[in-house]
């Protein structure tokens, strides 16, 4: 997989005239130089449906100039740039409006993603309809024109249908509207489709690279993840997906074994944007944080319909691009070195039979923010991870267990591993059990809310003082574990007739029980700690949470004095027989309703680390540059400072 792609989108109107006149072989080329691209996904067919190349499968843009895709994909190749294909696979505009019958229908029986009379919006269509075999062929089509490096299927994900033809099959099986019939005949077709479209391509190229973008990568839906020959993690920072989604989304995809990429844009706000740009420096630290995170980055852009491309959007990506380009011989071939894992809770709620659709969690969310925030570096993980290899297993906040996971977690005990359990995480699927030797025994939820919390331990500048908690949590009686905090509750919950002040009831300073519980299994916090920091982003309960994870890793893997904006990874490259951290350091900000953006990369100095490792380095280096950095290796920790962090700095320790 390449490292430095570009995904081209091109959804153009049939009421634009010249579509592709103005593109120019060499203006391509000069436009992929500048930004040092080595990938350049190029469009075969649009969400309006049109094909940019003659075509007997489909229909050819009316305006279209020239055989745009195979002057992009002749252009590329000459210059050494791969070129995936796409093709809009969900949506097509053309098809819809001759065949409505083939569209996807929700139980009110509108189309997803249609417009109104007052806006406009495309028509999704159903893939269980005659509009596969089109699809089809297109897709053949596409593969055997036309020299692609691999094809890319859009808009596509098991979905539930109100069709004629899907609730007409589902009467044949029982009652249409039984939502485990829905879901799954939605997978039975989803699945249909990608043999179909394997079936497709590999008439012409057996073993082309092939991905089906839905958006999402579902955590703990192997069968569909292996669908795909690779993976791009669609995650534009600034388009609703935020900063701290694709670490969840990377964590995850680095336990499957697959080649990944992750997706960015150089869009201010996200796809479809023309004429918006995010600061350069943003891009510097995308590309950088997925070559953290062990991925590979497609950036993504729109081609003016004239076809030519623009040449302020190449200089900015290629001051991103270049960079990762000196980087790459310290990419290659690298696996994780994480020892903690967090077990993703919509991972769990696949596995326990949840809706289909169910995506990232604010227990997953929260947890890797503080994770992150702390400098821990984890890998994300389903029920099918072999645990063995880390030290620390997280549990966010509604992780409940039926016996095949509780047996386990249990042998991962056993076997020396700890676990970090919030809220109800550990407690039995059907029944309020607790079934971790964690110390506690389960009483219920509480009655109070919010709550006060005190810590039987010193947390940095607040000490030991009752911290309100935004939220109930499980009343805990002790059963041989220790007490590192304990509740104290308000005198009553705010309501019409008693509250006291602006917001909520003071605590009564008194022990109203454990709130927090070390025993041999791990630790429990009472509380939906992660859900609660995501929501609330309140420092003091973070730093509950890392004191906690802090106490049960005992040595950290990586200390990193660096502020809670800075993240840190820490590869193995078993084939230069070298460890790299990462040291990444930007502080996004919010402008607008809500949009996450970078712009100033303010540089940090003398950088204090220290990481675990079995045996002393034989040198370790800053890199690219090479320069040798002092260090010293006591008690099965190297230590070294690095002199400067300016957005991100690798550092080698060399065997």
């Amino acid at each position: 997989m390449r490292f430095r792609q570009i995904h081209l989108d091109f959804h153009t109107s049939e009421k634009i005239p010249g579509v592709g006149s103005a593109f120019s072989r060499q203006q391509f080329q000069d436009m992929l130089r500048l930004g040092q691209v080595d990938s350049v996904t190029v469009f075969s067919k649009c969400h309006h449906g049109w094909h940019y190349h003659p075509t007997t499968a489909g229909r050819q843009h009316p305006t279209l100039a020239v055989d745009l895709l195979g002057e992009q994909i002749a252009a590329a190749h000459a210059i050494g740039v791969k070129t995936p294909v796409y093709l809009s696979a969900g949506l097509d505009e053309q098809h819809y409006w001759r065949h409505p019958e083939h569209a996807r229908r929700l139980v009110n029986g509108e189309v997803p993603w249609a417009g109104t009379n007052d806006r406009p919006g495309f028509h999704e269509m159903c893939l269980n309809t005659a509009y596969l075999d089109v699809l089809a062929a297109e897709v053949a089509e596409a593969t055997q024109r036309y020299d692609a490096d691999g094809i890319f299927l859009d808009i596509v994900s098991p979905q539930p249908c109100w069709c004629n033809r899907c609730v007409t099959e589902r009467m044949a099986e029982g009652d249409p509207r039984d939502q485990k019939l829905i879901d799954r005949q939605a997978r039975r077709t989803y699945l249909a489709y990608c043999a179909r479209m394997r079936a497709a391509v590999d008439q012409h190229k057996p073993g082309l690279p092939l991905f089906h973008n839905g958006g999402h990568i579902p955590c703990g839906d192997r069968e569909l993840a292996h669908q795909n020959t690779h993976l791009e993690l669609e995650s534009l920072p600034t388009g609703g997906w935020g900063y701290d989604h694709f670490p969840i989304s990377a964590g995850y995809a680095r336990t499957l074994g697959m080649p990944f990429l992750g997706m960015t844009g150089k869009f201010h706000l996200s796809w479809g944007e023309f004429g918006g740009y995010k600061h350069p420096n943003a891009l510097r630290y995308e590309a950088a944080a997925a070559a953290a995170q062990g991925a590979c980055l497609s950036i993504g852009d729109q081609l003016h319909p004239d076809g030519m491309m623009e040449p302020a959007t190449y200089a900015i990506i290629g001051a991103a691009y270049g960079e990762l380009a000196a980087k790459e011989p310290w990419l290659t071939g690298v696996r994780s070195l994480a020892d903690v894992a967090l077990l993703s809770l919509e991972a769990v709620k696949r596995s326990a039979g949840g809706p289909a659709q169910a995506r990232q969690g604010r227990g997953d969310e929260g947890a890797a923010r503080v994770l992150l925030e702390g400098h821990v570096w984890f890998d994300v993980v389903d029920t099918e991870t072999d645990l063995a290899r880390y030290r620390l297993l997280v549990l966010p906040d509604q992780i409940r267990l039926d016996e095949g996971l509780a047996a386990k977690l249990r042998a991962y005990v056993a076997g020396g591993g700890r676990i970090l359990a919030t809220g109800s995480s550990g407690l039995a699927r059907d029944r309020d059990e607790q079934l971790l030797d964690l110390g506690a025994r389960d009483a219920g939820l509480s009655t109070l809310n919010p709550e006060y919390l005190v810590p039987r331990f010193e947390l940095a500048a607040w000490r030991r003082v009752a911290h309100v908690v935004y939220g109930a949590g499980r009343m805990l009686t002790l059963h041989g574990g220790e007490v590192l905090a304990h509740r104290d509750p308000p005198y009553f919950n705010r309501d019409l007739v008693h509250f006291c002040s602006h917001q909520h009831t003071p605590n009564q300073r008194t022990d109203g029980g454990p709130a927090i519980v070390a025993g041999p299994a791990g630790i429990w916090i009472a509380h939906e700690a992660f859900a609660l920091y995501a929501e609330h982003g309140q420092q003091t309960l973070r730093d509950l949470v890392l004191h906690c994870v802090r106490r049960l890793l005992g040595q950290p893997l990586i200390e990193a004095a660096l502020p809670a904006g800075g993240r840190v990874t820490l590869m193995r490259q078993d084939s230069a027989r070298r460890d790299v951290l990462h040291l990444l350091y930007a502080c996004p900000s919010k402008r607008g309703q809500g949009v996450e953006v970078i712009e100033d990369l303010v540089p940090l100095h003398d950088i204090a680390i220290s990481v675990a490792r079995g045996r002393a380095p034989s040198a370790v280096r800053l890199a690219p540059s090479g320069t040798l950095l002092p260090s010293t290796y006591t008690d099965g920790r190297v230590r070294f400072t690095v002199p400067r962090i300016e957005c991100h700095q690798m550092v080698t320790l060399e065997d």
